[in-house]
């Protein structure tokens, strides 16, 4: 469960979403019914006597507004949206005009790492076709990786640096990681479980349960030529480093606080993405840049200051 958020009234747009999420008595009803329980989108519809699609919206709402988590999980017919009440409290102080944070974003290519280790399936897609050859490991190496927009492979990591220089004279009260990411193996496959984990500076950060190699219709921003027999989109995940812990999606996955990181004190900030040799579900990784999948985004570090 979420700490307690406190807004104030510089905070425009988490007070429009916090007041749209709730200015509506069906998404009030779907809060009160996942208060002890896990429900899907169809669940949630059937219970409300709402369609899916209906159903989908406020699910959608309340996740903008940071009320409610979702999770793709495999279903007999697909993935399904499974929804959970993240709980906490929200503290609104009209008297206060709200803390003012800055934040720093740097977006990196997703070919542009400095080290890596991977065992097919493994592979490497640029705006135009694949670069080199697939299942050849060797041809991680190849200069032109850093036109990437999609990798994938079936097991090991990649390892990417982002630069610090910012930290040295500033207070930094949180980062985040997000990367849009999903399952690997052959083609793609909706039933495929993977545990992804994420380093920095070596440290676990967490690992997501990721339910499948997601295909069969085309991402959002994949290109036509690339054949919808292959993956095509993945989900959207952030890791935030906060001084009481790190999070993921706003659950909190490891008691590795923010300071624990030394993410000012080393010459960069290592982030290292893949399977530890241990995991339960080694179902590989695809990492998605900003002209494939659902997201228009490379992989981005935020600081917050």
């Amino acid at each position: 469960m979420e700490k307690a958020r406190n807004l104030g009234l510089n905070q425009e747009e988490e007070l429009l979403r916090l007041g749209k999420a709730l200015a509506s008595e069906a998404r009030i009803e779907i809060l009160k019914l996942l208060r002890g329980q896990e429900m899907n989108v169809n669940e949630i519809a059937e219970q409300l006597k709402i369609p899916s699609s209906s159903a989908a919206v406020h699910v959608r709402i309340l996740e903008e507004a940071g009320l409610l988590d979702t999770e793709l999980r495999p279903g007999i017919r697909g993935a399904r949206k499974i929804c959970s009440f993240r709980g906490g409290q929200v503290c609104i102080d009209l008297d206060s005009p709200g803390e003012q944070e800055q934040a720093e974003v740097i977006s990196m290519p997703i070919g542009n790492y400095v080290d890596y280790h991977v065992e097919p399936t493994c592979g490497i897609v640029g705006p135009e076709g694949l670069i080199d050859e697939e299942d050849e490991p060797r041809c991680f190496y190849n200069p032109g990786r850093i036109e990437a927009q999609l990798l994938w492979f079936g097991s090991g990591y990649v390892e990417y640096r982002f630069p610090n220089a910012s930290l040295q004279n500033r207070s930094l009260r949180r980062m985040e990681l997000s990367a849009e990411l999903c399952s690997e193996t052959a083609n793609y496959d909706m039933d495929c479980p993977s545990d992804i984990t994420l380093w920095i500076n070596g440290l676990e950060a967490g690992t997501w349960h990721c339910p499948s190699d997601f295909g069969g219709r085309r991402g959002k921003y994949s290109p036509q030529w690339w054949p919808v027999t292959k993956t095509q989109y993945g989900c959207l995940k952030t890791w935030s480093l906060r001084e009481e812990g790190t999070y993921l999606d706003g659950t909190l996955v490891s008691p590795v606080k923010l300071a624990d990181y030394r993410l000012a004190e080393l010459p960069y900030i290592s982030v290292r993405l893949g399977i530890r040799p241990e995991a339960e579900h080694r179902g590989g990784v695809n990492i998605f840049g900003e002209t494939f999948g659902d997201y228009s985004q490379n992989i981005l570090l935020k600081f917050f200051y």
